[in-house]
């Protein structure tokens, strides 16, 4: 891969793909009648249309334009509409509370914004008077209406098209004025210590992540993607940018609940996602096979125990034995096969990233013919920095390192990062720059880990969340807990807790949908969630479980008590971020009092 990219910005890679393949299918997108498609040139025939109509309400060279919606097609169109406008696409979750959405919207003094409906927009005006450089919003879905002063999409394309025509040439000097070293993205942190900061992704950021997957050979345009990951992530951005370098057709929906049904529809021979789709995917297959009992229990379980040897013996290039490989002939036909076809019977791998995989997660469905690649990266280094790759995929590690990135380590085991994804710096923050970007260019990410066989890395948790006890012993949390989520469906978040403390603690919210349904088949059905999960049988349950954990745990990491929580952790809280990571410090500001209450020695004074 070319240390230079042959593009000048995203535009010039957009408008090179329209030209090379103008009538090869781009996006899918679902419909009252089934999907529809758009064609390359369809799809700039509106970029064009949004970004001349951005032009007509004044949007200026890199100025800041937000986007407030899920993810779906418009949400694509619109972000390479504001880019080829000359504008700086400022992102914003559609999970995101009015505060948040005002914070961002406001600090990055965008002066437009595409709200996805009259809830989204609802959200930016709420804070209106917080934006004073806001001039206009947009609904992307005005069916619900318009508030006053507001412009419907369609409204913007018509509007568009006529400022086009009436201003010839000035579409193409806009789209071709950005250069690589120009901010084309503002994505803010996810503010899991403090207040988001934007971070400030160039055009050549954007290029070189494209660029350095089209090296790999992984994918190519016979490829088809289903996609739903949010749009606001740097993931969801990176892996748009990948396909529209390499031409690959792309199905969207961000609808969580229809996850199952697309991959069923559209057939998709890859699938980005992140680690919770996947430990939902697990409990739910684990369920069912626990649910179904007798015989077809048995049978999963043995078909899973022949698939995890035989995934091990291929994982170290050995081979099966005719014994061994007859019984995985068989174990596929009765179970491994109808998993698949789950995923729409075409997958080649899951690409997993945004959070750490547990090592267990990426073996069990290897045991099932699924593979999940991970790989390892930032906002600040633009999503892809690692990967595994199908010959050398290595569960518990995020990969090597990507042509292009260098990787150094900090005397404490920091991972450092260097190269053409790492981010220009968090706008109008140089201090806060400065604090993580060295004088030679290095990122000081923040995570811990070691290279292993290969060159490749582990991450062993984040630099500030290391917990270190009294007695002095390091305990890294996200191994803990990643353990405990794997160990039981049931459990839906654990915070270990233990920083200058005697010992480790854990505070643990149950998946109410699970524990729900276990309540039923307990006699405990009809009761409220509250009630059910201060049951001493749930106690019980969950204590069998950390009990398993922790006998695989050296003695300084084991989780001495813990507290189950009544309710699940929220965004709407500030416990979650958008992305769904937990704000600890929140958490344990909320729970202080029954934090404090595990450490309590008399046991008459420890709370419940």
């Amino acid at each position: 891969m070319s240390a230079v990219s042959r593009f000048r910005s995203v535009p010039h890679l957009f408008l090179d793909r329209v030209g090379s393949t103008p009538d090869k299918v781009a996006y899918l997108h679902p419909a009252d009648d089934g999907w529809k498609s758009l064609t390359w040139k369809e799809t700039a025939a509106r970029v064009r249309a949004i970004a001349c109509g951005l032009l007509s309400l004044g949007v200026e060279r890199e100025d800041r334009v937000g986007i407030v919606s899920n993810t779906r097609v418009e949400w694509i169109l619109a972000d390479l509409g504001v880019l080829c406008a000359g504008g700086v696409t400022v992102t914003v979750y559609a999970a995101s509370t009015p505060d948040d959405t005002g914070f961002i919207l406001g600090d990055s003094r965008s002066v437009a914004v595409f709200a996805e409906d009259a809830v989204q927009a609802q959200k930016v005006l709420s804070r209106r008077s917080e934006l004073p450089a806001l001039r206009q919003l947009i609904l992307i879905d005005a069916s619900g209406g318009l508030p006053g002063g507001a412009l419907s999409l369609a409204d913007l394309e018509i509007r568009g098209r006529a400022w086009d025509e009436a201003h010839p040439g000035a579409y193409e000097k806009m789209a071709g004025r950005a250069r690589p070293e120009t901010v084309a993205t503002l994505i803010y942190t996810s503010g899991t210590t403090g207040r988001p900061k934007g971070v400030e992704l160039t055009h050549d950021n954007w290029l070189f992540v494209a660029e350095v997957i089209e090296s790999l050979g992984l994918l190519s345009p016979a490829d088809h993607q289903f996609f739903w990951l949010p749009l606001a992530h740097v993931f969801g951005k990176a892996v748009i940018g990948v396909c529209i370098a390499i031409g690959i057709p792309t199905a969207v929906d961000g609808r969580v609940d229809r996850i199952a049904e697309n991959l069923g529809v559209t057939k998709p021979t890859f699938v980005c996602a992140v680690p919770r789709i996947f430990e939902k995917v697990h409990a739910r297959i684990l369920g069912q096979a626990l649910a179904a009992g007798g015989v077809k229990a048995a049978i999963f379980n043995w078909a899973l125990g022949i698939g995890t040897k035989a995934a091990k013996l291929r994982r170290s290039g050995r081979p099966l034995g005719p014994g061994l490989a007859f019984q995985h002939l068989l174990a596929d036909r009765l179970v491994f096969r109808k998993v698949r076809d789950r995923f729409g019977g075409r997958l080649r791998f899951f690409a997993s990233g945004s959070a750490p995989l547990a090592h267990e997660l990426g073996e069990f469905f290897d045991a099932f013919g699924v593979t999940i690649l991970e790989g390892y990266g930032l906002t600040e280094s633009t999503a892809v920095t690692f990967f595994n790759r199908l010959e050398d995929n290595r569960y518990g590690t995020v990969g090597t390192v990507v042509p292009g990135m260098e990787v150094k380590f900090a005397p404490d085991g920091e991972i450092l990062l260097r190269g053409r994804g790492i981010m220009r710096g968090y706008f109008d923050r140089p201090a806060e720059t400065a604090e993580v970007l060295d004088a030679e260019g290095w990122l000081h990410t923040g995570d811990i880990g070691v290279l292993g066989p290969g060159g490749h890395l582990s991450i062993t948790d984040r630099k500030k969340d290391l917990i270190k006890t009294s007695g002095g012993k390091y305990v890294a949390p996200q191994v803990v807990e990643g353990r405990l989520k794997l160990e039981t469906p049931l459990i839906s978040h654990v915070i270990l807790h233990g920083d200058n403390r005697r010992f480790c603690t854990a505070l643990i919210s149950l998946a109410e949908e699970e524990i729900l349904s276990w309540a039923k088949s307990e006699g405990l059905a009809g009761k409220p969630y509250e009630e059910i999960v201060r049951d001493s049988r749930v106690t019980d349950l969950v204590r069998v479980h950390v009990d398993r954990v922790n006998s695989h745990l050296a003695r300084h990491e084991t989780i001495k008590r813990f507290a189950i929580l009544t309710t699940e952790l929220k965004i709407e809280t500030g416990e979650l971020t958008a992305s769904l990571k937990v704000r600890r410090k929140v958490v344990e500001q909320h729970y202080r009092d029954l934090i404090d209450g595990l450490y309590v020695e008399s046991p008459e004074e420890r709370p419940a």
